[in-house]
């Protein structure tokens, strides 16, 4: 793009810098929500509850079908 493209373009800079930093903190939010050790953390938590009769055992079933959904989701397919 030549010198006048981008002098044309220069009142939209802080509006594509900012669609940059949110597709950013878009991309790490879905990282850290599908990341395996978190998932598991939260299964961990999950039981936890189930154990100390917080929840019973159709909320611990759907909660965990949930989860396993998502850790399955975050993983990599090969």
């Amino acid at each position: 793009m030549g010198l006048l493209g981008e002098l044309f373009l220069l009142p939209a800079a802080p509006v594509r810098g900012t669609l940059w930093v949110l597709g950013r903190v878009a991309a790490e939010a879905e990282r850290q929500y599908y990341d395996p050790s978190a998932v598991q953390r939260e299964l961990a938590l999950l039981e936890e509850r189930l154990e100390a009769g917080e929840i019973d055992e159709a909320e611990f079933d759907r909660r965990e079908d949930e989860l396993l959904d998502r850790l399955e989701k975050g993983t990599p397919s090969t």
